[in-house]
């Protein structure tokens, strides 16, 4: 069976971060794990309160899980402090993990700050150049890349640059542009992956779903622009 593990915060209400992740590699039928990065007091209106769990503690279940039961692939979502990232990088690195999908999540849909404005430039540095892909959303790509986005080609330009940060491969998603396209980059190449907006207000935790299940079919042997095609078909459905 094959074996995803969720780095990510908790959502008591269940529709996003562990919660979500969870949910999505057990539907693809796979066997998921779990390393808890923060606390939150949060609905489906939003995130109120955050409580980062000490990055020595994060580091002892993450090597406790990895010591014991090497994962197909890792999905990576809010991680609230430099030093937990730090500790998560530092940990990944040394069991050699793998098909490692990073959801930089930085702040959430209300604008709650996810991720300590000092941890960002820690984020890039250490953990974007393990991760096999990274998804930001809009917003977060703006802010890593430096340039307005305003058009796909704004979009293909801010990829491009994240992608020199990363093992080459980003996707950017563009639901927070107005349509639902999303761009990756892979290879060199762009691959534009066009999707019907769905009038629902039931969207919360998405992006976290979307990587999970993206992660699920990198644990599955699929390259990275199947995965997301696919990603993208079980979000639509789900």
């Amino acid at each position: 069976m094959k074996k995803v593990l969720s780095i990510a915060g908790s959502d008591p209400s269940g529709g996003a971060g562990i919660q979500a992740d969870i949910k999505t590699i057990s539907a693809h039928r796979m066997y998921a794990m779990s390393v808890e990065t923060a606390l939150t007091v949060q609905n489906t209106m939003g995130v109120h309160e955050v409580f980062g769990i000490p990055a020595d503690f994060v580091k002892k279940q993450l090597e406790y899980v990895l010591e014991d039961i090497p994962p197909d692939a890792v999905k990576i979502g809010m991680l609230f402090s430099a030093d937990t990232i730090s500790c998560i990088a530092e940990t990944l690195d040394k069991f050699g993990a793998k098909n490692i999908v990073l959801d930089p999540v930085m702040l959430s849909t209300s604008g709650k700050r996810l991720l300590d404005e000092t941890a960002e430039s820690i984020l890039i540095k250490k953990l974007f150049p393990l991760s096999d892909l990274v998804t930001p959303n809009i917003h977060e790509a703006e802010k890593i890349s430096g340039i307005k986005i305003n058009s796909i080609e704004d979009i293909k330009k801010a990829a491009s640059l994240l992608s020199k940060r990363c093992k080459g491969n980003v996707l950017v998603k563009g639901g927070h542009f107005g349509e639902c396209i999303d761009v990756l980059y892979f290879e060199n190449q762009f691959f534009i992956f066009d999707g019907k907006r769905i009038n629902n207000p039931n969207t919360h935790g998405t992006g976290c779903t979307l990587s999970s299940a993206i992660a699920c079919s990198l644990a599955a042997g699929k390259s990275i622009p199947e995965s997301v095609m696919l990603a993208k078909e079980y979000v639509s459905g789900a």
